[in-house]
């Protein structure tokens, strides 16, 4: 069976990745009829905050054991993810994906994303194999294939988007069940939570974006067969 990679930054919304677009992706890919495998960095984390009131805490959590919640033990090191062995990349969003993968949170446009994180997305992108991004995740995108002009999408903060162009993304307005597909770079991204207020909406945007990973996968494949 196809496999599609999924990159997690931690668990929760506020330092790691966001839950709900994470089930929702995991969900899509199987009813696209494609298994998947989780990955994480073996990192501490930058920040821990409280879901409840949102404050910091004076703690240390690493994100692949954190993320391991979201996959349910079914996680390895990022380091250990081989694009060989996938046909494509996806990574929702959450604040670990500014704050975690990358230093977008508090670098903006001047952001770094983590070695190991980059070198599996700059494999994924040689071997023409697609990438899928949601929520704020499309800063690390940004940053990594700003030169090849990706575009993409965070829906229509006017101050995010100015900071991915400063990065050489052309960012384009979506709403939240939207999403942008760049044929060229094949990267595809939604919105998500980024601006959706709800389950419904997000869910929307995330299927599309899972089903446009697929069958991009799928027309690659079959180009292959042919050839």
């Amino acid at each position: 069976m196809h496999k599609i990679a999924v990159i997690l930054s931690g668990c929760g919304v506020m330092d790691g990745s966001e839950i709900h677009e994470s089930v929702i992706a995991l969900l899509a890919i199987e009813k696209e009829g494609f298994a998947y495998e989780c990955f994480a960095p073996d990192r501490e984390q930058p920040k821990v905050v409280n879901h409840l009131n949102n404050k910091l805490e004076n703690e240390k959590r690493n994100m692949l054991v954190e993320a391991a919640r979201i996959a349910r033990g079914r996680i390895r090191d990022v380091k250990e993810l081989n694009p060989n062995d996938f046909e494509a990349v996806i990574l929702p969003g959450g604040f670990g994906a500014a704050c975690n993968l990358s230093t977008f949170a508090k670098d903006g446009s001047h952001a770094s994303v983590l070695e190991e994180v980059e070198k599996v997305l700059k494999e994924f992108h040689k071997q023409k194999k697609p990438i899928g991004a949601m929520c704020i995740a499309p800063n690390i995108l940004a940053k990594v294939f700003g030169n090849n002009d990706v575009e993409l999408t965070i829906g229509n903060d006017t101050s995010t988007a100015r900071k991915l162009e400063d990065m050489g993304a052309k960012h384009i307005d979506k709403a939240a069940d939207d999403i942008v597909l760049d044929n060229k770079n094949l990267i595809v991204t939604t919105p998500a939570y980024m601006l959706g207020t709800s389950l419904k909406e997000i869910e929307s945007g995330i299927t599309k974006l899972v089903k446009a990973i697929t069958q991009l996968s799928r027309s690659k494949a079959l180009i292959q067969n042919l050839s």
